[in-house]
This record gives C-alpha cells, sequence and structure tokens, in this order.
C-alpha cells in the first residue's frame, strides 16, 4: 500500500549528523527581537502619553533614554554573564605533553 502523509521516520541515512545549533548567534537574533519590540512598544506608548500632555518637565524627557535602553542592555549584559557561567561547566582538557 502506497504510504501518503508524513514520514514517521527520517529517510536520511543514519550515519548523517545532525548539524550543531550556534546558539550565540541564535539568542543574539533572539535579543534583538526583544529590544525591537520593547522599544516599539515602549515608543508608541510614550508617543500616545505626550499627545494626552503627559510630559510637564524636562525631568519626565530625561527619564526616556534609561527607560528605552535601560532594560534591553542589562539583558544583553546578563546573557553575556550567563554564557560566562555556563562556560565554565566545559571539562577540563588534559594538559599537553
Amino acid at each position: 500500500m502506497t504510504h501518503f502523509g508524513i514520514p514517521r521516520r527520517s529517510l536520511s541515512p543514519k550515519d548523517e549528523e545532525i548539524p550543531a545549533l550556534n546558539w550565540r548567534r541564535g539568542l543574539f537574533r533572539v535579543w534583538l527581537l526583544f529590544c525591537a519590540a520593547w522599544l516599539m512598544s515602549w515608543i508608541i506608548y510614550l508617543i500616545m502619553y505626550g499627545l494626552h500632555g503627559g510630559f510637564k518637565t524636562t525631568g519626565d524627557l530625561l527619564v526616556i533614554p534609561v527607560l528605552l535602553f535601560g532594560p534591553p542592555i542589562a539583558l544583553l549584559i546578563f546573557g553575556y554573564a550567563a554564557g560566562w557561567a555556563f562556560r565554565g561547566f566545559k571539562p577540563e582538557e588534559p594538559p599537553a605533553e
């Protein structure tokens, strides 16, 4: 009988290795998407807030750069620190003789 639909197992040979994931590049791209979403959402909110007369003093305007760029930069630093911490779990290689 002919098989229709999605095969249940891979048709590739068993000896073929699955390529390794590039975690650094992938997580950096996720960070970029997160930052873009963060910036867009807060910019839209701040535009709406400004249109309703929400900004009264110049001190209100000084908070905006910290609000927009602080959390993404903090997340990037946290990501580098987490990568550094997880690299510490790699087994040590024996010294070369």
